[in-house]
């Protein structure tokens, strides 16, 4: 075993909630080590609906508080990232025999109001029997509403508060698994894996978070031993990817007779996203994927409500993933709170144990500045919030303007082909100039993998984005997957196996030296 290191903070999980926890505590001049057993948001975190929200149906569960929250949420993380955070109106069509018009018009009204709405335009009812955005849909519906939500991109904002976490000190490590650890006076001695060469190493740190998502009760009960530590309620969510079934930008949020509601969003130019499911889940996290009832279910859904019927032979492709949810008892899969849970074991001048349950992509911010005043009462100095106001890496457009960023970069760059400027001006912000750097043209950006994916992109994403392989690049950091032409995933791994054998003689030659 390698040497022990000694960090402030060990965080295991490189979710949201690990990268944001890494991230508000490096910038507060904490020593920080995350490790990630995979690549990050390789599980639950790049598996979401991919939405900035308040969650419209949580207010029929009470969860007021959380709804506040996220929507509060909502508008701030929409000016912290406008590079990957961007407006979404949603259409709620009302067929008649669901939920009641009032209750509708309640729940809208208090949705534009809780959350101090000022930069999303609010709610109304529409005829969609007049309206563009009712064109798509079965003529049998003819009427519904309209508010706003946001889109995100919800793997680069995993990867964007790692990029900022490392940035501000912290030591990002992926493909490297949290092995073990062991209280030891007031501290954890904890022993971790590299699973690209198998050498261990030990972590000294006075604070451990287990941030882990689906796995956080394996490693409360495996990996530290604690056979009564809790363990997470699993709710398995599943979408599907199907050709486009409507025209324009807006998306749908269907009702459906058991209550749940599922999401309709233009995905990727060609293809529509519909999901999610809420299906109990026992297996291996590791091993999640749709099944055929969630397929069918999806596709009833929409078929209820668009022109265009879809079967499951129309799924291009498919996602899974496993929420870690507080077990609050409830019957209802869809009724088990959203909400997150902040577990904290040690007492002043012990080892610090802080455990992660639930949670939501919209409020991980909230959620890293709540576990660091958690944590205030064990750290060496006190520190102060700060992430409320501090853009991610690539969102500090000029006025949060992201079409004038576009245009300017378009300007400047004339030979970039129009969709290719938006998705490099997507992806990377303020940051796209590190990649296109010294090029003139798109020869100047190396080898083509097909789909506008560059070279210069890919070692971008490689040196300053923890890219490992072909999945990480075509399915996480992009959705290029959907788009690649045949060979382009075997180029990829042949490029990235060719980077680690580079690495590991250039190890060997440091290690002469």
């Amino acid at each position: 075993m390698n040497g022990s290191q000694q960090v402030d903070v060990l965080v295991i999980g490189g979710g949201i909630n690990g990268a944001g926890i890494a991230r508000d505590a490096a910038g507060r001049g904490l020593k920080v080590l995350l490790v990630e057993q995979g690549d990050l948001a390789s599980a639950t975190s790049s598996a979401s609906t991919k939405l900035i929200h308040g969650g419209l149906r949580y207010l029929e569960y009470g969860e007021f508080r959380l709804v506040r929250e996220a929507l509060i949420e909502r508008e701030r993380l929409l000016s912290l990232a406008p590079h990957i955070i961007w407006p979404l109106r949603f259409v709620l069509p009302h067929p008649p025999g669901l939920r009641p018009a009032w209750m509708i018009r309640l729940g809208l009204f208090l949705y534009d109001h809780l959350g101090g709405r000022q930069r999303l335009p609010g709610s109304h009812a529409v005829d969609l029997t007049r309206d563009p955005r009712g064109a798509g849909l079965d003529p049998s519906i003819k009427r519904g509403y309209v508010y706003s939500d946001c889109w995100v991109e919800d793997a680069r904002l995993v990867v964007l508060n790692a990029r900022d976490a490392a940035e501000r000190g912290a030591e990002i490590r992926t493909r490297t698994r949290f092995v073990s650890a062991e209280r030891q006076g007031d501290h954890w001695v904890a022993t971790i894996e590299d699973l690209a060469d198998g050498s261990r190493r030990r972590v000294e740190a006075p604070i451990l978070v287990n941030a882990a998502g689906p796995w956080v009760g394996d490693v409360l009960r495996q990996r530290l031993g604690n056979p009564n530590g809790k363990a997470p309620r699993l709710v398995k969510g599943s979408h599907i990817i199907v050709p486009r079934l409507f025209e324009g930008e807006q998306a749908y949020i269907l009702q459906n007779p058991d209550k749940r509601i599922v999401f309709a969003i233009p995905y990727e130019g060609r293809f529509t996203l519909v999901g999610t499911t809420d299906v109990p889940y026992k297996a291996d996290p590791a091993a999640v994927a749709i099944d055929r009832d969630e397929t069918a279910y999806l596709a009833e859904t929409v078929s209820r409500y668009f022109k265009t019927k879809v079967t499951p032979a129309d799924v291009v492709w498919s996602y899974s993933g496993v929420r870690p949810l507080y077990d609050d008892a409830a019957s209802n899969a869809s009724a088990v709170t959203r909400d997150y849970v902040l577990d904290v074991e040690g007492a002043k001048g012990e080892p610090v144990l802080l455990s992660i349950f639930g949670g939501k992509i919209t409020t991980f911010r909230r959620l890293a500045e709540h576990a660091l005043q958690k944590l205030e009462p064990f750290l060496p100095r006190p520190t102060q919030p700060w992430t409320a106001t501090a853009p991610l890496p690539g969102g500090d457009l000029p006025g949060d303007d992201f079409d004038a960023f576009l245009k300017q970069l378009q300007q400047t760059k004339p030979w970039l082909p129009a969709p290719l400027a938006r998705r490099l001006a997507r992806a990377y912000g303020s940051r796209v100039d590190r990649i296109l750097a010294g090029a003139t043209d798109l020869a100047g950006l190396g080898h083509d993998f097909g789909g506008g994916l560059t070279e210069a992109e890919v070692v971008y994403l490689r040196d300053q984005e923890w890219a490992r392989s072909a999945d990480d690049v075509l399915w996480r950091r992009s959705k290029l997957g959907l788009h690649v032409p045949p060979g382009t995933r075997e180029a990829l791994d042949r490029f990235f196996l060719g980077s680690a054998g580079a690495d590991m003689r250039q190890e060997r030659s440091n290690l002469a030296l």
